[in-house]
C-alpha cells in the first residue's frame, strides 16, 4: 500500500485531505488545541517513530486493533467477525502493510462504522485499503476532514448496515453519534457516545469529556429512547478492556438515571 503523505493532527489523530494551519476538530470547544500549538505528522512520519499495530482478542469474535505507542487519543477500533462480514467499529490513526495483512488474516474489513469524529483516524485510508464503505451519520458531514466517495453518510435514527448489525444515532457527544448493535452477539459498541468507566458497571454522558461539559438531559433522554428496542449485555467502550461485560442494557439505565439525577434538567 502506498503511504499517502497527507496531514494527520498530532492532538486528535485525524488526517486532512491537504496540508491546512488548523484542525477545526480540535478548535472545536468538545476538543483542544495541543499545549504546544497546532502539530502535524505522517503516516510515515509515524512508521518511522516505531508505532506498530496491537492486535488482540476483546470478546467473543471481537478483535481489538490499536497502536503501540499510544497516538493522539489513544482509542482503539475493534473488528467485528459477524455472519454477516466483518465490521471495523471506529478507528485508529496508524495503518502500514503489516496491519493490513494480519486484518486480511482474518477476514478483511467488509464495512466500517465510526462513533463520532474525533476518532476519524485515517478512515479513507482504511477504506482504500479493503475497498469497504465507511458509515456516518449525515449529521457530522461537516467534521469529515478528508472527503471521499467511500464515506456513506446515512440518515434518520438507525441504519442497518449488515444482518442483525444496526447503526443508532444516539446523539450523545456530537449530533451524529452513532453506537452499534450486534444482534447476535447481544453487545453494543460505544466509543465515547456512553463512556465505559473505570468502575465498569457504569456509563456516562458528555458533550465534552477533556473539556468537562455534561450532555444535555434531553439527548441523554433521546438516546436512551432510541436504545429501548435492543437488548445487549456487553458494552464496548472505546478503551482496551473498557467494556460492561454482564447486565448492559441495566446499566446504561440505571447509569442514565443516576446521571439525570445530578445534572441540572432544562425542560
Amino acid at each position: 500500500m502506498p503511504i499517502m503523505e497527507f496531514p494527520i493532527c498530532v492532538t486528535c489523530g485525524v488526517q486532512y485531505g491537504a496540508p491546512r494551519p488548523d484542525c477545526p476538530i480540535c478548535e472545536d470547544e468538545r476538543q483542544y488545541v495541543g499545549w504546544e500549538g497546532q502539530r502535524w505528522t505522517s503516516l510515515e512520519e509515524l512508521g518511522a517513530a516505531g508505532h506498530r499495530a496491537r492486535i488482540e482478542d476483546e470478546g467473543l469474535d471481537v478483535v481489538g486493533i490499536g497502536t503501540e505507542p499510544s497516538i493522539a487519543i489513544g482509542q482503539r477500533a475493534l473488528l467485528l467477525r459477524t455472519p454477516a462480514g466483518n465490521v471495523l467499529w471506529d478507528m485508529v490513526t496508524y495503518i502500514d502493510n503489516d496491519v493490513i495483512r494480519e486484518v486480511n488474516d482474518l477476514g478483511g474489513v467488509d464495512a466500517i462504522a465510526i462513533s463520532h469524529p474525533h476518532y476519524y483516524g485515517t478512515m479513507v485510508e482504511w477504506a482504500h485499503a479493503f475497498g469497504a464503505p465507511v458509515y456516518i451519520h449525515e449529521a457530522d458531514r461537516r467534521w469529515v476532514a478528508r472527503p471521499d466517495d467511500a464515506v456513506v453518510f446515512w440518515t434518520g435514527d438507525t441504519c442497518e448496515i449488515a444482518e442483525g448489525v444496526t447503526l443508532i444515532n444516539a446523539g450523545v457527544h456530537f449530533d451524529g453519534g452513532q453506537v452499534l448493535h450486534w444482534r447476535d452477539a447481544r453487545a453494543l459498541f460505544s466509543g465515547d457516545i456512553l463512556q465505559v468507566v473505570n468502575d465498569r458497571d457504569w456509563v456516562s454522558f458528555m458533550y465534552s469529556y477533556p473539556n468537562f461539559i455534561p450532555e444535555r438531559p434531553r439527548t441523554v433522554r433521546r438516546a436512551l429512547r432510541l436504545l429501548e428496542p435492543y437488548d445487549f449485555d456487553r458494552v464496548y467502550g472505546a478503551w482496551w478492556r473498557k467494556i460492561v461485560y454482564a447486565d448492559g442494557k441495566n446499566a446504561v439505565r440505571r447509569s442514565a438515571d443516576r446521571y439525570l439525577e445530578y445534572a441540572l434538567d432544562d425542560e
